[in-house]
């Protein structure tokens, strides 16, 4: 299971939310709390973020060292200043390679997508499946072999429709993603935060017993106008539980919370 954080609000630097807080990102990585599957998140790191004032594509930060090893992150940290951010740090699932093409987060045109989560035995269950449901477009699309990146193959193949907003599009692939689930009889968890720059669309649903952990926190005194998501708070403050089998959506004026 990877750990996520989402920034959405005043641009700030990047450090401020991966490395400052008593349980950043970076603690999470070698130390996490919360996790229903692995002990640590060691198997690559990426960070997206959207440039302050030009409506350009997203930058997307890589690496499959741990985050705790990469020596260029605090400095970039330190220097690197936006508004919205999208970070993961990996936990790789069994028989998935630790490279570029599948460190999160994954990025299309102004989108960035990142899951924590596992559709289980994805190989020998949903792989094919999904794939046959994937025009081309979408199916070029995929660059690495993770679940992950198949889930956000099957949203762009929606969202290009240009027919649905993000929101709409999101729900109706988690609906695919879910009766595939339930037609294969396959066990699937999908914490998930994709961004536009504009605004955070986040989910909380697995057909298993136990669900990932996700957290919200809006406007606290550290983060004014701000929302966070998180897999695991990073400080003590008024952190929220995303609801169960929910979608969350963020922007910076309100958040909506949705069932599945």
């Amino acid at each position: 299971m990877c750990r996520l954080l989402g920034y959405l609000g005043s641009p700030i630097l990047l450090d401020y939310i991966l490395g400052k807080p008593e349980h950043s990102l970076i603690v999470q990585s070698y130390q996490p709390r919360e996790m229903t599957a692995g002990l640590l998140n060691a198997d690559g790191f990426g960070i997206g973020w959207y440039h302050q004032t030009q409506e350009i594509e997203p930058f997307v930060y890589k690496q499959t060292m741990p985050i705790w090893n990469d020596v260029n992150l605090e400095q970039l940290s330190r220097y690197i200043e936006s508004g919205c951010v999208v970070a993961n740090v990996r936990s790789a699932s069994t028989g998935q390679s630790v490279d570029l093409s599948n460190c999160h987060p994954f990025k299309y045109q102004n989108l960035l997508f990142t899951h924590n989560g596992v559709i289980e035995n994805f190989r020998t269950s949903l792989y094919k499946p999904i794939r046959s449901l994937l025009n081309d477009q979408a199916y070029l699309n995929i660059q690495g072999s993770t679940d992950s990146e198949h889930i956000f193959a099957l949203f762009l193949q929606e969202w290009n429709q240009g027919e649905f907003p993000i929101v709409v599009a999101f729900q109706r692939t988690l609906k695919i993603i879910k009766d595939l689930s339930d037609e294969y009889k396959v066990g699937v968890s999908a914490n998930i935060i994709i961004s536009d720059g504009k605004q955070m669309i986040a989910s909380r649903w697995s057909n298993r017993a136990k669900i990932p952990s996700l957290y919200w926190l809006r406007d606290d005194i550290n983060f004014p106008q701000a929302v966070l998501i998180a897999s695991e708070p990073l400080f003590s403050g008024n952190w929220h539980t995303c609801a169960e089998n929910s979608i969350l959506i963020a922007n910076n004026d309100d958040i909506e919370v949705y069932e599945l």
